[in-house]
């Protein structure tokens, strides 16, 4: 188990050096092909570290399976930024620096716990970094 507030994760984020070696590292685990870009299956990988499972907060997040391809489909089309069908690592960096902004803000001065998920998500190393 890991815990994170927002001050914590705005933190990670606004560390540069930080930010940039914990992004850098996740693209490349998730380039599982090494052609230096992302696919929609790549990144799937990466949203689904974020999916909230059951409820959040005491608010129903999860959304229901037929849903999912929909949301992931309209998630990556927010990360191809310049519409090539692929995510490279700029357009990963600059994306998901924005999606774990929006999260410290939600957060704010509020603490959660997660699992300390397998595959080492941008999420579940701001929740580790100490800078």
């Amino acid at each position: 188990m890991v815990t994170i507030n927002g001050a914590s994760l705005r933190n990670f984020v606004n560390d540069e050096e930080a930010y940039n070696k914990a992004a850098d590292e996740r693209f490349t685990a998730l380039d599982l092909n090494g052609d230096g870009v992302l696919s929609r299956a790549e990144l799937r990988k990466e949203f689904e570290a974020f999916r909230p499972v059951g409820t959040h907060f005491g608010v129903e997040a999860a959304h229901p399976p037929e849903e999912l391809p929909k949301l992931y489909d309209n998630i990556f089309e927010k990360f191809d930024l310049d519409q090539s069908g692929s995510v490279d690592r700029d357009e990963f960096k600059s994306e998901m620096k924005k999606i774990l902004l929006a999260i410290a803000d939600g957060l704010g001065s509020a603490s959660i716990q997660m699992e300390s998920d397998g595959n080492n998500s941008l999420l579940t190393q701001a929740a580790q970094f100490s800078g």
